[in-house]
């Protein structure tokens, strides 16, 4: 969920979308000094360890299996959320708490 002004907790980018590659979203947000300081989440439904390094070495923060049942796909993500929103301290700068 956007803040208003303010750069998202987390971003949960699968790497297989339907028109662009994940991957080169990754690119571009990294060579954006904007948008390179949020945390990325790789959600894929597939472990492809030449994805997973090139998206390591792209700076993904996690790398996450979805889970085949929809209510516990959820469940992570909302974890994962609560994870980077509120526990996790972001680099000072990157973004504005509540």
């Amino acid at each position: 969920m956007a803040r208003a002004g303010e750069s998202p907790a987390v971003l949960l980018l699968d790497l297989k979308l339907p028109k662009v590659d994940g991957l080169e979203v990754l690119e571009q947000m990294w060579s954006d000094e904007a948008l390179k300081m949020i945390p990325v989440v790789v959600l894929t439904s597939y472990r492809e360890e030449r994805d997973m390094v090139a998206s390591y070495t792209l700076g993904v923060k996690a790398h996450v299996v979805k889970l085949v049942d929809v209510h516990e796909s959820v469940n992570a993500a909302n974890e994962l959320g609560i994870f980077w929103a509120v526990i996790n301290e972001p680099p000072p700068g990157s973004f504005r708490r509540r």
